[in-house]
């Protein structure tokens, strides 16, 4: 079984909300994707060790096994590439939580090209398609998915400070999260 880009999407909306329960149709419908395209990222997910089935239609993500993934496999897996400067949402060291820390000339920082950004920038190609929507409605989403993007496109010194800030987001422990190791 391959995984999609469309998976890591999924598990990572999952991540990010850790006491929250989904449904298939919950979160195709917070991704831009079906029930049935949910399903299967979460089967693929499972089969590949970034998530655990715990029980019929009861999964969860892997933590540790996703941040490895995002570390050391995504930018060969799936590259970002870079394209015209428009208007879009920002992400990787453009976004809020690596714009403080990474020094970049005005009009340099990527963003995803969609119509309701608020930023300008040369474009990056989102890890899927409906990223950017899923992102605008999500601000949790939003910072694992710009974060990711630091480590997919960045230099080594922001690849590390994005790599720091993933293991920080994925790691820490909710209340009532009796997952969040896992």
């Amino acid at each position: 079984m391959e995984l999609k880009p469309q998976d890591l999407l999924v598990l990572l909306k999952v991540a990010v909300h850790p006491p929250q329960r989904w449904t298939y149709a919950e979160l195709g419908e917070a991704l831009g994707l079906s029930a049935s395209q949910a399903h299967a990222s979460v089967k693929r997910g499972v089969a590949c060790g970034l998530a655990v089935a715990v029980g019929r239609g009861d999964w969860s993500p892997v933590r540790t096994n996703l941040l490895e993934f995002m570390q050391h496999g995504v930018r060969f897996v799936w590259p970002a590439t870079a394209g015209p400067v428009r208007r879009g949402v920002p992400t990787a060291f453009g976004a809020e939580l690596l714009a403080g820390l990474v020094n970049a000339a005005p009009g340099e920082a990527p963003v995803w090209a969609h119509p309701s950004g608020k930023a300008k920038g040369p474009t990056l190609s989102p890890l899927y398609r409906t990223a950017p929507q899923a992102a605008l409605a999500d601000a949790e989403l939003h910072r694992l998915l710009a974060l990711l993007d630091g480590v997919r496109v960045g230099r080594a010194r922001e690849r590390k400070l994005a790599a720091d800030l993933m293991r920080d987001a994925l790691l820490r422990v909710e209340p009532g999260d009796s997952n969040a190791g896992r």
